[in-house]
């Protein structure tokens, strides 16, 4: 099965002194759908999973569930370096009405290739929900070889991988090894254009949680004319590399506080911008709606 083709977003989570938004959260999710999105990642990097606690987590599922209303798939981080612990927490998200999840490559403790295979494995056996794998080794300092996505990909549930390599190298050594109908989407905002040459089949988007129609576009307009669909992108493209100045999710986040999704708040040990840093995506951001306006 294939969840999405084009933009889905990993969504941002707002807090208000210290307790999630969940109000706020309801609004953006609402934004989001109605702009094009053809679906909502929950509790993934993006959305500063690593410092909710479990009930925050499963209160966030089943609000974005409530508000999609079954308009576009919401797919849940649970991954971590805890196999068990990820089969726990996932068969939670589950009841709470998740359509996928998504399952980032162990960090710290790491494993190896035939471990990879095994802790995928487990969790899609017990779950029996869809899965999206997420190599992003500049945050795990691990990758999921090829190889092991092919082996992967031969589960009934596990339908899809999400690339933030950056490497088309290895994005057509997987394309043209996996089977048809297995998914491959971009972690990468700033690659689009490449990925969608090579058969990609959409993005999971940060810079989406600001400007949702507006990159869907692109992917809309790449298939029946490419070269308007990288003048698109060629616009927003500073945006993007604005939201580089810092590590995400604090750069974003100063970006949806301006748009009312959030009121700038992190938690530890994610601080917010310098005032500096806020005024180059700021500036970016008007810039770009000024062009595409």
């Amino acid at each position: 099965m294939t969840l999405f083709t084009g933009t889905a977003v990993a969504i941002t989570t707002p807090f208000k002194d210290g307790a999630v938004d969940y109000a706020t959260f309801e609004q953006h999710v609402e934004f989001l759908i109605a702009n094009g999105m053809q679906s909502i990642f929950v509790n993934g990097t993006t959305g500063e999973g690593s410092t909710l606690n479990e009930e925050e987590k499963l209160n966030l599922v089943k609000l974005a569930v409530k508000v999609a209303a079954g308009r576009v798939p919401i797919v849940v981080g649970t991954g971590s370096n805890n196999t068990a612990a990820s089969i726990e927490h996932s068969l939670k998200v589950k009841e709470a009405g998740a359509d996928a999840i998504m399952l980032i490559t162990p960090y710290y403790n790491k494993t190896n290739q035939r471990g990879l295979i095994a802790h995928f494995t487990a969790i899609a056996d017990a779950v029996e929900l869809p899965v999206v794998l997420y190599n992003v080794p500049a945050r795990t300092n691990m990758t999921i070889e090829p190889e092991t996505v092919v082996e992967l990909a031969a589960h009934p549930y596990i339908v899809a991988l999400k690339d933030a390599t950056g490497d088309t190298d290895y994005l057509e050594q997987v394309r043209d090894a996996v089977p048809d109908g297995f998914a491959l989407y971009s972690g990468n905002d700033d690659s689009i254009i490449p990925f969608y040459e090579r058969g990609g089949d959409g993005v999971i988007s940060v810079v989406a949680n600001a400007v949702p129609a507006e990159f869907q576009a692109i992917y809309e307009t790449y298939a029946t004319d490419p070269q308007e669909a990288e003048r698109l992108f060629n616009q927003v493209s500073p945006l993007i590399d604005a939201l580089s100045v810092d590590v995400n999710p604090m750069p974003i986040k100063a970006l949806v506080t301006e748009l009312g999704y959030a009121n700038g708040e992190l938690r530890l040990p994610l601080v917010p911008l310098e005032r500096a840093e806020s005024e180059v995506i700021h500036e970016a951001y008007k810039k770009y709606k000024g062009e595409v306006s």
